[in-house]
Parts: C-alpha cells; sequence; structure tokens
C-alpha cells in the first residue's frame, strides 16, 4: 500500500507516500486524543491552518471544520483565545522541518493520514510528549473540567490534539 499524494500549496510543492492506513499503526508511544479531524471542528489556529492545503487530506476532514482562509479569527477557536505563537517563531527556534513547513499539526496530519518518515516522525513525537506538562498544570491549578481555567493552555493543548475539555 504505497499511494501518492501531490502536495501543491502555497508553502510546498512536491509528493509523499502513504505507506499504513489513515488513523492506524501509530508509534506505540504517540497517543493522540484528538484526530486532525476533530481538532478541525472543534476550533484550532483561528481557522487559518492549511487552508490552501485542502485537496492535501480527505474531504471529510473539512465538511465541518472552522475555517478562517483570508485570515486569522480567534472567534473560531474552542475556547476564543490566541493560543498560537507565529510560524515565523517557529522556525527562528529551529521546530520546523522542511518537510512539513507549516510546522507539528502538518506532520500530525500527514502522520495521521499514512506518512511515516521515522527520524522526523521520532522527533515531533517526542516534542508532542513534552507538551504534556500542560495536563499537569492544568490538573495542579484547575478544579475539574472548569473550562473557564486556563483557557490560553487549553487551547494550546488542543492544537497538540490533546482533549483539554476533560481536564
Amino acid at each position: 500500500m504505497h499511494h501518492k499524494i501531490i502536495i501543491d500549496d502555497k508553502m510546498q510543492k512536491g509528493f509523499y507516500y502513504l505507506t499504513e492506513e489513515i488513523g492506524k499503526h501509530f508509534d506505540p508511544e504517540f497517543l493522540p486524543e484528538l484526530s486532525p479531524q476533530e481538532m478541525l471542528e472543534l476550533g484550532v489556529f483561528g481557522g487559518k491552518y492549511m487552508t490552501d492545503c485542502l485537496d492535501e487530506f480527505p474531504k471529510e476532514w473539512f465538511e465541518n471544520a472552522k475555517l478562517s482562509p483570508k485570515f486569522k479569527d480567534i472567534e473560531l477557536n474552542y475556547f476564543k483565545v490566541d493560543a498560537s505563537l507565529p510560524l515565523k517563531t517557529w522556525a527562528d527556534k529551529g521546530w520546523i522541518h522542511p518537510v512539513d513547513p507549516r510546522g507539528w499539526f502538518q506532520w500530525y496530519c500527514r502522520y495521521y493520514y499514512g506518512r511515516r518518515l521515522p527520524e522526523e516522525d521520532q522527533r515531533q513525537i517526542k516534542r508532542w510528549k513534552a507538551i504534556r506538562r500542560h495536563v499537569g498544570a492544568i490538573r495542579k491549578n484547575c478544579e475539574p473540567q472548569n473550562l473557564e481555567c486556563r483557557r490560553k493552555q487549553r487551547q494550546a493543548l488542543l492544537h497538540w490534539a490533546y482533549d483539554s475539555r476533560k481536564i
């Protein structure tokens, strides 16, 4: 099963191959709580993320997605707060790999879809695991399920496929 996916968007041209079934055969240490589709439907990245990449992924991921193709609209975020750093900041810190120029969520979408790049997958999974510290901060400082407590941190966790509504 090697299905070729063409990339043709504002930031990248090329292709990659899907070698796994969609949403299957993840690294045993990588246990995201939300799929890309669920994240997009909840409201992440002010709706602006990857709006020129819709042809790359399954159409159903975007059917109920909260998208804003022209500008970031914080009102589309689940917690109605801005919890994103500019892409330039990510690049300046060395967090962007050329294979996924939009960062972690682009990597996650492609990984979930079935692309595997062992070295990059390990790097991104390590980063995902490091974000978990924010779950502990919410548990320490908030009453359970108080979604008004630490909304920016909760939104940031949504951006990393942690379902912060359940904390």
